[in-house]
Order: structure tokens, then sequence, then C-alpha cells
């Protein structure tokens, strides 16, 4: 089978890279094993804010304006609501976060982002005797149901293959690359941590961080809004909230584990004061970079051959408009910016 691109990996990454194929009249199939768990266990939240230190994430307001059309557009596509619209309410833990949350008010790169109003707290399950931020344009995306319904969109069109990929079944050649009966113009790995194991680009500084959620159901806690603290509680519907994350550097396993849980269900009972049940705990490797830049471009040998990864705990805001660079950098020509562009790192090989 010929076609203009093979796409190697089926999360976030893979999907908006797709779309842009698919909207270009582009052929392409994807082929995944679905054994990188970051996008389907992540908490899906979009928000242009650091709230730890209340400053405007990187290039915040073009990622917006890139990222939410994307998304009423898979709704529609896919038949299924994805992004659920919700504002998240910072908890102040003193009088001093509230004077640097007024101080970040009149920061003009903040000013669409943040509410300049002190919002009680009237929630009796809720720990928040200093009251809350309000952020706004903020909300979160069901990942897991836009990585399964698009793998089924696939599948009906025939351009999906559930298999593990192998590397050694790839040739490059000057007018494209094949793997075993697929042939392409070009081939781009959407691997996410699992980019460790590729030949091509294991030399991009790509640091897998392990992070744990748990879902909770809570009858009386009644959240309209997603809280954050020390975590973030995010409503699910019929009582569920999604809790976390958690941040852990030296184990690169999918298995959820008795540690994480219980650092969750600490923090979580420092927020809320109310009964509840966990009913799930789920965990995956982020894709994160050493200079918590993407990773886009062009293998520097390999011509034919591109990557598109590390979009970490920002990928739902990040990933439409990666997507679009690398689509843009291939087909038309336009540079990558440099701080992006994979080209930043020198490729070792031995």
């Amino acid at each position: 089978m010929n076609y203009d691109y093979i796409i190697v990996g089926s999360g976030l990454a893979s999907i908006m890279f797709a779309e842009q194929l698919r909207l270009h009249n582009k052929s392409f199939v994807v082929i995944s094993n679905r054994s990188q768990q970051a996008s389907v266990v992540a908490s899906g939240l979009y928000n242009p804010v650091v709230l730890k230190r209340f400053t405007a994430t990187w290039n915040a307001a073009a990622h917006l304006e890139s990222a939410i059309p994307k998304y009423v557009q898979l709704e529609q596509l896919l038949g299924h609501k994805l992004d659920h619209v919700l504002p998240i309410h910072r908890v102040f833990n003193s009088v001093k976060e509230q004077n640097n949350w007024f101080l970040a008010c009149d920061n003009p790169v903040l000013t669409n982002f943040l509410n300049p109003e002190i919002i009680p707290n009237t929630n009796s399950a809720v720990k928040a005797p200093f009251g809350f931020g309000a952020v706004n344009f903020t909300g979160r995306i069901d990942t897991q149901l836009l990585i399964e319904s698009y793998r089924e969109f696939l599948l009906k069109r025939n351009q999906y293959i559930e298999e593990t990929f192998e590397y050694i079944d790839v040739k490059d050649n000057r007018e494209g690359v094949e793997y075993r009966t697929l042939k392409a113009r070009k081939i781009v790995f959407t691997e996410g941590f699992g980019v460790h194991k590729n030949p091509y680009f294991k030399y991009l500084p790509l640091e897998g961080t392990k992070g744990e959620l748990i879902t909770i159901h809570a009858p009386t806690l009644k959240l309209v809004v997603i809280l954050k603290s020390s975590i973030f509680v995010i409503p699910m519907g019929e009582d569920r909230y999604l809790v976390g994350s958690t941040y852990e550097w030296t184990d690169k396993t999918n298995e959820p584990t008795q540690k994480s849980k219980i650092e969750l269900i600490e923090k979580l009972e420092r927020l809320i004061g109310c009964d509840y049940e966990i009913v799930d705990q789920r965990a995956g490797i982020r894709p994160t970079v050493v200079d918590r830049r993407p990773l886009v471009g062009q293998h520097p040998s390999h011509k034919n051959m591109h990557v598109l990864n590390g979009l970490g705990t920002r990928g739902v805001l990040v990933a439409p408009s990666m997507a679009k660079a690398l689509y843009d950098s291939i087909e038309k020509g336009a540079s990558l910016p440099a701080e992006i562009d994979i080209s930043r790192f020198v490729a070792v090989f031995s």
C-alpha cells in the first residue's frame, strides 16, 4: 500500500497530526500497539496559567486560539462531547497568596486569564478559608474518549494498524520510506516516552515523568468547578472526580502504586472534608523534555523521518499548534520556531 504518511503512535500528538493530513487530503496510516498511556491517563486539563507561580504558560493565548476550535471540529467529526468548559478555582492558602494574585491580575499578559475578585468559599465540603481565584478559558478535554473514538474512526477507514512497530523493518531511501508492505513519502514518530526505544530519535533528551491519578466518588462534594491546590480535583459527572497528579522521575512503569495513592489521599484530605470512595487509580509516563519545550522536526540524516513529541503536561493545549507547525514545515517549507525544532539538540550516533 502507498501512502503520503505513516504515523507511529496513537496519542494526542498522533491525532493532531493525522487531522492536519486529513484536512489537507493527504493519505496516511497509523500504527500503534497502544503501549504508551500518557494521553489516555492524562487529566485533559487546558489552562493558560501556571498556578503555582501565577505566570502565563508558554505562548498561552496562541495555543488556546489554535486548540479550542480543533476540539470543536473533533466533536463534530466523532459525534462525542469532548470539551467540558469549566473554570479553575485556585485555592488560596494565605492573605499573601491573595495579594500575589492581585499583583498577577495587573500583569498585561494575564489580565484576560485571571478574575481579579476573590471568590469566597460557600461549599462546606471544601477547606478554603481564604477563598479562591478564578481562571478564565479553562476546561477539560476527555482525552480517553477522544483517543478511543478517533481510533474507531480510523479503523472504519482502514487507516489504523494495531501492532508493535518494528524499527528493523524500516527502509529509508530518497523516494520515501518502506515498512514491510507499506510505502510512504514520510514517516512521523509520535510515540511519547516510547521514543527512548526508537533508534532514530532516542538521542533526544526526553525524560519520562510518571504521573498517577485517582478517581473518587463523593456524593456530597457537589463541585461545579475545577479546584487547584497542591492537586487538581476535576468534576467528571455523576459525583465522580479526578484527583491528581503525582510526579515520579525514577519509576518508568505504567503500574499504579500504593505510594502515590497515599500521597494523593493526604493532599485530598487537606482540601476536602466529606466522605468519598476511591473507585479507580491509573498511571502513565509523561513525555517531558529537559528545556520544557516540545520536540518537533526532521531527523538530521534521514530526511523522510520526523518526530512530534515531548508535549508534556500541557499536551492538550499545545498539541494542535505543534502538529500544524510540523505539517507546515514538511509540506510548505515553513521554518520551525527554534525553541521547538529538534535541531537545537545535537545528534550523536554510535
